[in-house]
């Protein structure tokens, strides 16, 4: 099957926690629902312009039984007679790289592949969409889903798409990485319908660090009598039930946080783990913002 899918896209991995993964933006309906194609320890797959979508999970298949990025590459390219009009990019599980576009893909169209990525498009405003991509890729920190939001970003911002925007998606996969640990899918957002995709797609992704990213040690604040303070009053003001010692993070007022956590799904933020009388920072400015809680520290 092939779908018209006129896009920008990159293709990534990092081994530093063996991550795989495709970001997408476009004037198309739900274009993360054709582009993308990921599987953990694998490889990661984006297919557009004239997109065969076969080329995804037909890819990955050869992918895990042992071919490189190149050999797949030419494989599905070879035996396509319709390869003047595709636009694939594949990376593969040990970070090789291999990207096609067809002599008769819409212009601007062109890839460029560097270390562990390729950024590609295809009715384009310029090459300039993929160089903004490519710079913004390789100097951004962070873990890989932050580069590959800021590379679309960089590629929205120069031009993108030069019909318009209508739709965005990025997925990540890493061994263990899914929810509870028992899936490779550690982020799978879309924005199927949007006046400004991209931008809603970094505000998904920064809420999907929030819900499901863990503390860590250097955010965790003590719970003291100020904080303890704001958060029973908070509590007591979402109908919740706490001690009457106000200022004091007893268990009434654990077992009350406890239950409240749950109802924000804000759960990977806080256990109840021996004493608990410390708090993500980021959870707490969170709440702060969303509750317009006072801050009396």
């Amino acid at each position: 099957m092939s779908i018209s899918v006129n896009t920008f896209s990159i293709v990534a991995s990092d081994p530093k926690d063996n991550s795989v993964g495709v970001a997408v933006a476009s004037k198309f309906l739900a274009v993360g629902s054709i582009v993308s194609w990921a599987k953990s320890e694998v490889g990661a797959i984006a297919t557009q312009a004239h997109a065969k979508i076969g080329f995804g999970p037909y890819g990955l298949q050869m992918l895990e039984e042992g071919h490189s990025a190149s050999e797949v590459l030419s494989e599905l390219i070879c035996n396509d007679p319709g390869a003047a009009t595709r636009q694939l990019a594949i990376v593969d599980a040990h970070g090789g790289v291999a990207a096609h576009t067809g002599i008769k893909c819409h212009e601007w169209a062109g890839h460029l592949i560097g270390e562990y990525y390729s950024c590609q498009g295809n009715i384009l405003v310029g090459p300039e969409t993929l160089d903004a991509m490519e710079a913004s890729f390789v100097s951004t920190a962070g873990e890989l889903a932050d580069r590959l939001v800021a590379a679309l970003e960089a590629g929205d911002a120069v031009g993108g798409d030069s019909r318009g925007k209508q739709s965005a998606a990025i997925v990540v996969v890493k061994p263990g990485g899914g929810y509870g640990g028992d899936t490779d899918r550690y982020m799978d957002l879309r924005v199927d319908d949007h006046h400004d995709p991209v931008k809603k797609l970094g505000r998904l992704v920064e809420m999907h660090h929030l819900f499901f990213g863990s503390a860590v040690v250097s955010d965790m604040i003590i719970i003291d009598q100020q904080i303890a303070t704001e958060l029973q009053l908070l509590l007591k003001g979402e109908g919740y039930d706490v001690a009457d010692e106000i200022g004091e993070w007893n268990e009434a007022s654990k077992q009350a946080f406890w239950s409240f956590v749950g109802r924000e799904n804000l759960e990977e933020r806080w256990k109840i783990e021996g004493d608990t009388d410390c708090i993500d920072l980021v959870m707490l400015e969170y709440l702060r913002h969303k509750f317009n809680s006072i801050n009396l520290s």
